[in-house]
């Protein structure tokens, strides 16, 4: 792809609405210097020097989806109290629309808090409820996703699944439904407790280790034959159009029907892989919607992958960065 493709496709993605559906959560920092150890415990004291909220989860693939120009339009549950009130505040800063979040009063809002000690995460602290929503919560949030559907030009849906309770498995089944009823793409970054309930999805994105333990596979992955064949097994069981595996450092792997890719990572310096699958997802469903190549989708989530590496904490990609990159790299 020429640098004039690359700039049409880029400037095809601010036309895009993506619809996220799952699990959202609260990410919390605490930013500090280590200088000694407690004398009450082994372990370092942290001196804090500044407080920082972001939104993580399913909203932080919305702010992905942002950030490339695209229009977001976030479906999730989070609870009545004061991370949910943040959580709405930042929903409110960052402008993305709230009219596909519910509120509730039975579960608390998911929050992660990382206590950062020189650069370094020391810590993290979480605060959940895993248990599913209710079947009432469950059944309001199917029929506003059916609202919206029906309502705006929706180009992809995206499955965020963090095992946090809010995609059911029936839940799943129906959206699947309504979505290939309204011809539209379907991509899924999985979490093991659903992962065989996303049938007949255009896109299927786990990682090695939710791969081996969402098939059940003994086998070693790294293994390039065993690899192949559980991607195989995958296809098979899902029936799924698109697999698209991320090896971390050894780089990203795309199968659909008879072609394959495996696309190595680019070298580095890593400070922090937190969030990065959220990219990886955004970005290779805008591929998807824009009906880009299958190796081209992979080069660039791949890339985009690993560009928010390189910086601390959980962070949207730069539209602008990974274009420039995208010229030189591929």
């Amino acid at each position: 792809m020429d640098s004039k493709q690359l700039h049409q496709l880029f400037t095809s993605f601010n036309k895009l609405n993506v619809l996220i559906v799952g699990d959202v959560m609260l990410d919390s920092y605490v930013w500090g210097t280590v200088n000694r150890i407690s004398p009450e415990a082994p372990v370092p004291i942290v001196a804090a020097q500044k407080r920082e909220n972001r939104l993580g989860g399913a909203a932080n693939v919305a702010l992905n989806i942002k950030a490339m120009g695209a229009k977001p339009i976030l479906c999730s549950v989070i609870g009545n109290d004061s991370n949910g009130k943040l959580f709405s505040q930042l929903i409110k800063k960052e402008q993305l629309t709230a009219e596909g979040i519910i509120i509730v009063d039975d579960r608390p809002t998911t929050s992660k808090t990382r206590i950062i000690g020189n650069h370094h995460q020391m810590l993290r602290i979480d605060e959940e409820v895993t248990n599913a929503i209710s079947d009432a919560q469950s059944k309001k949030l199917f029929q506003l996703i059916s609202k919206i559907l029906s309502t705006k030009k929706i180009d992809a849906l995206i499955f965020e699944d963090y095992d946090k309770g809010v995609l059911s498995k029936n839940l799943i089944e129906e959206l699947i439904k309504l979505a290939k009823k309204n011809s539209i793409p379907t991509s899924v970054d999985p979490k093991k407790s659903n992962f065989l309930a996303y049938k007949n999805v255009t896109l299927f994105k786990p990682n090695l280790r939710e791969l081996k333990e969402g098939l059940k596979l003994e086998t070693d992955l790294s293994v390039p034959k065993n690899l192949k064949n559980a991607i195989q097994l995958l296809s098979k069981t899902l029936n799924c159009s698109i697999c698209l595996i991320t090896l971390s450092e050894r780089g990203i792997y795309i199968a659909q029907s008879k072609s394959e890719y495996w696309l190595p990572a680019h070298i580095r310096t890593i400070s922090d892989v937190s969030g990065a699958g959220d990219t990886v997802i955004a970005v290779a469903t805008l591929c998807l919607a824009a009906q880009s190549s299958l190796e081209f989708m992979a080069a660039l989530a791949n890339l985009a992958g690993g560009l928010v590496c390189e910086k601390l904490g959980v962070v949207s990609v730069d539209k602008q960065q990974l274009l420039e990159e995208a010229k030189q790299l591929i």
